[in-house]
């Protein structure tokens, strides 16, 4: 089964000859190997590139045991380039390699070598490599499949498509998974066998069952504002353990290096700044973040506002939740200060976008609710409403757009209107 993953294609082919190490970061089986694999590789044939100028080397793979000496992978490459024509080289599991770092550095040097990268397990992550070549790479983030790339594959109507994502998420694997209580089985194996162990291993931590219940209270609590202090006291009052705020900070952190969850930060519109705290955050796969939670809590408004985050970020938006402060003028004249909150900035070079996860807008109060915050919103950029029963787009008499969510996740275009 072919699944076509343009975006994180085109951001490869767009990065193509630019003397970059090329670092495809993301979440352990959210589909790297096969982005580069078969369909960079296909591109490059497809460009016109010989096979022979497509040097491939997994590092994970018993025959290439030997690679994983510096000298001798290094003499495997530069064996291999035998004229002035560009070569792609593409590692697979960077960390498999002693002092990757020189033999990266090395291929730098070579005038006709364009290089790829990934690297992900418990002891060496992606997100390190990324960090230890800035300046000298790029990274392309692939997170596991949208909405769209999803529904390439699904036998049914979008809404059923919407039902069932909602539920498992986007990692690849699950294609080959029909039955439900299979998808479930390899949901919660892979968390607590891949992504817990890998942080539990690379982090040295002692104490699993703390990492995994602060992993399940972040499930509970997705698209609400917290903090460590906040997240601490619900340890004390609800789960009667005491795990201080700056354990939580470091636990979160070796969620985010793992690519489990990502924090949202909250932006003061109209002070143009960042505010310290609280954040929100979410999970990578809203399928991962059920098998947490064994598929009971199911509330449709907070997950659809964890897929619409990481569907922003899938079209290469850099997301924040907004806090819109405004005035109002008391019966006795005084005027009183109240902040609305826009659930998010989507941001990407010159494109700015405000967009609100409405769920329904069955009430006058709840669409009063909503469009109060982008009302005070004193700019020109896109305002749009997403709700969850279908609903073709169209402009409201305020000027800001409603649509249907998986009208909004299935139109690649709809935020270029």
């Amino acid at each position: 089964m072919l699944i076509e993953r343009n975006i994180y294609l085109d951001r490869l082919v767009r990065a193509k000859n630019n003397g970059l190490i090329k670092i495809v970061t993301g979440i352990r089986r959210c589909g790297k190997s096969y982005l580069l694999f078969e369909l960079f590789h296909r591109h490059l044939l497809s460009a016109g590139v010989p096979e022979d100028h497509i040097i491939e080397i997994q590092l994970d793979a018993m025959e290439n045991r030997r690679l994983r000496a510096p000298e001798a992978i290094y003499a495997e490459i530069t064996g291999r380039i035998r004229d002035a024509r560009q070569y792609y080289i593409i590692l697979d599991e960077i960390q498999m390699l002693d002092d990757f770092v020189d033999v990266l550095n090395g291929l730098l040097h070579l005038p006709n070598a364009d290089i790829y990268i990934t690297g992900s397990n418990s002891h060496f992550l992606s997100s390190d490599v990324a960090t230890e070549f800035r300046g000298r790479g790029i990274e392309i983030h692939m997170l596991p499949l949208s909405f769209a790339e999803f529904m390439q594959h699904f036998d049914g109507t979008p809404g059923e498509g919407w039902d069932e994502y909602c539920s498992y998420g986007g990692l690849p694997q699950l294609a080959a998974l029909p039955d439900p209580q299979d998808k479930e089985q390899y949901l919660q194996s892979v968390f607590t066998n891949v992504y817990l162990s890998d942080v539990l291993d690379r982090n040295r931590l002692r104490n699993p069952e703390e990492l995994s219940e602060l992993v399940d209270v972040l499930a509970s609590s997705i698209g609400s504002l917290t903090n460590p202090t906040k997240l601490s006291n619900t340890f004390r009052s609800v789960k009667g353990v005491s795990l201080s705020a700056p354990t939580i900070t470091r636990y979160i952190g070796y969620l985010e290096d793992a690519f489990l969850v990502k924090r949202a930060r909250r932006y003061d519109t109209k002070g143009r700044r960042y505010i310290g705290s609280p954040f929100k955050y979410y999970f990578e796969d809203i399928g991962l973040r059920n098998s947490r939670l064994e598929f009971r809590q199911t509330e449709i408004n907070h997950i659809m506002e964890n897929v619409l985050y990481n569907d922003l970020r899938t079209r290469g938006f850099h997301v924040d939740v907004g806090s819109v402060p405004a005035y109002t003028h008391a019966a006795d004249g005084s005027t009183q200060r109240k902040n609305y909150e826009v659930d998010f900035i989507a941001s990407k070079g010159n494109q700015k976008i405000y967009l609100q996860s409405a769920y329904r807008l069955d009430t006058p109060e709840k669409l009063e609710q909503e469009e109060n915050s982008l009302r005070n919103l004193n700019d020109s950029f896109p305002k749009i409403i997403v709700v969850e029963n279908d609903r073709k787009p169209r402009l409201d008499t305020n000027g800001f757009l409603v649509v249907g969510v998986r009208q909004f996740l299935l139109d690649p275009h709809i935020l270029d209107r």
